[in-house]
């Protein structure tokens, strides 16, 4: 994608690359393989804008030793990613569609700098469903109309151009865009990387556990749609040596920590079983021999498959799609559930012709699910406010994320750990505490406000105007025990009881 971007923009003239991905998790990697390949370039020269960046807008302090030289970067960090003044900016989905419908100054002064520009939008299949159409027309508006070129690419491209006639009705182009890869059949033919097989049974945790306990495949990734599924199965599989676990209970560092590890062991050939959640399915650089999969939307089986003879080695990988016999659902959200329901529908209707290396087998699927969610139906308020120039409406109605989230830091690294509760009680919530904090956070949907998880963490205040005021979005885990390290962050169960 890269390539293409830095060709594509010399023979228009275009003045920067804008990497879109949807995944933190993405970020990370893309970032740290960009600053290897632009190493001699600056610091400057790749700019990261993203919720966990720690380029917000509060004020920074220089720190007692008086490190003048990294506090006016920090300072020209958070001016760039205002502007987005970089030649290559690395940003989410969220970041960028959002400012597309924000009304806030902050938000706004840099869409002048999306014009002229690559827009490279990776994994385009997690677009969320009710707000397609106005995404694609605020898209479709930015490469008619600002000399821009806008580029979606995944390994499962939706059916866009069949929503070509809801997205004219906002945007005179409508959704028609050009092919750069043809011939979707052959290419997809020669990249049978791997066999996929459906078990018809139900699995409960045990019975999977002694399948991927199998010493004839002793390298074996298993992806389930629930962190709590991911919990059970470990606990079935506890005692297995060479066992791992990721799931975005894990704080960056602890991520990179895993998978690093993991890719070790699968390059030296090792024993390796992990167990995870959707946060390794996108994009993620792992190749497995075996993947098991739980049942799942289309796109989310195909994209499972892909960390399954990644690299194309002779012998095919083998990709199991199960169903777990367990309580509780089976799937995070009712989205989640409507798109993996029409995949069943689809499977059980074609049979032996549902193909999943057929383009027009996904095409199918796509077009069923957007027949099935109809987005044009979902986003009305969203229309309206657009119509009656309501530009707070607009902001608020337009959120790729519904649920608010919050930050919590966690004790992985005790040192790191410390010197954050340090720095809290020092100076309170700036940028650069902040930028230090980014790799032992983890997201977490904001709790109800009567919510045990509220007793067990501690709010990072705000120093503003020369006194400390509340803040309620980052927080520090109050008990060290409340963090695991292998499954990460544990909910409290029930309040702390303290004897005085």
């Amino acid at each position: 994608m890269l390539s293409f971007a830095l060709q594509h923009a010399l023979e228009n003239s275009l003045e920067r690359v804008i990497m879109v991905l949807p995944y933190l998790s993405i970020i990370e990697q893309t970032a740290k393989e960009y600053r290897d390949i632009f190493a001699d370039f600056g610091d400057d020269f790749i700019l990261e804008h993203h919720s966990m960046a720690g380029l917000g807008a509060e004020k920074t302090e220089t720190d007692a030793e008086g490190n003048q030289e990294q506090e006016e970067q920090i300072k020209r960090q958070r001016l760039l990613s205002e502007n987005w003044d970089a030649p290559i900016i690395i940003t989410t989905s969220v970041q960028f569609l959002e400012s597309l419908f924000s009304n806030r100054p902050s938000s706004c002064r840099k869409i002048h700098r999306i014009a002229n520009a690559v827009i490279m939008f990776d994994e385009v299949q997690t677009l969320p469903t009710q707000l397609t159409i106005p995404s694609l027309a605020a898209v479709s508006h930015i490469a008619t109309h600002w000399h821009s070129s806008v580029v979606f690419a995944t390994a499962t491209q939706p059916a866009f151009n069949h929503l070509h006639e809801e997205v004219v009705k906002h945007c005179s182009g409508g959704w028609q865009p050009d092919e750069i890869v043809t011939d979707h059949a052959n290419m997809m033919d020669k990249l049978r990387r791997v066999n996929f097989t459906w078990l018809d049974d139900k699995l409960t945790w045990q019975n999977l556990a002694k399948k991927i306990k199998n010493p004839v495949q002793p390298q074996v990734l298993c992806i389930v749609n629930l962190k709590r599924h991911a919990q059970e199965l470990w606990q079935a599989l506890e005692g297995e040596e060479n066992l791992f676990h990721l799931s975005t209970n894990l704080c960056a560092l602890h991520r990179q920590a895993v998978l690093a590890e993991v890719r070790q062991r699968l390059k030296d050939g090792l024993p390796c079983r992990l167990v995870a959640t959707q946060c390794i399915e996108a994009g993620v650089d792992v190749d497995f021999p075996v993947v098991y999969r739980a049942f799942a939307p289309l796109d989310a089986i195909i994209q499972a498959a892909g960390r399954c003879n990644r690299e194309g080695k002779p012998n095919k990988g083998q990709t199991f799609i199960f169903t777990p016999d367990c309580e509780g659902g089976l799937y995070p959200d009712g989205t989640y559930q409507q798109a993996a329901n029409v995949t069943e529908s689809l499977k059980n209707e074609l049979g032996e012709q549902f193909d999943l290396y057929n383009p027009e087998m996904i095409k199918k699927y796509y077009q069923r699910l957007y027949t099935v969610a109809a987005p044009e139906q979902l986003a009305k308020d969203l229309y309206q406010s657009i119509k009656d120039l309501c530009f707070p409406q607009v902001a608020q109605q337009f959120r790729l994320i519904k649920n608010d989230m919050i930050n919590i830091v966690v004790p992985y690294d005790e040192q790191i750990f410390k010197e954050l509760q340090n720095l809290a009680e020092e100076k309170g919530l700036t940028a650069k505490w902040i930028k230090k904090a980014r790799g032992l956070s983890i997201s977490l949907f904001r709790p109800k406000s009567d919510d045990v998880v509220w007793d067990s963490l501690l709010p990072v205040q705000q120093f503003k105007q020369g006194r400390y005021s509340k803040q309620e979005d980052w927080f520090i885990v109050a008990n060290n025990d409340d963090y695991d390290k292998t499954l990460g962050y544990k909910r409290p169960e029930s309040l702390k009881c303290w004897i005085a």
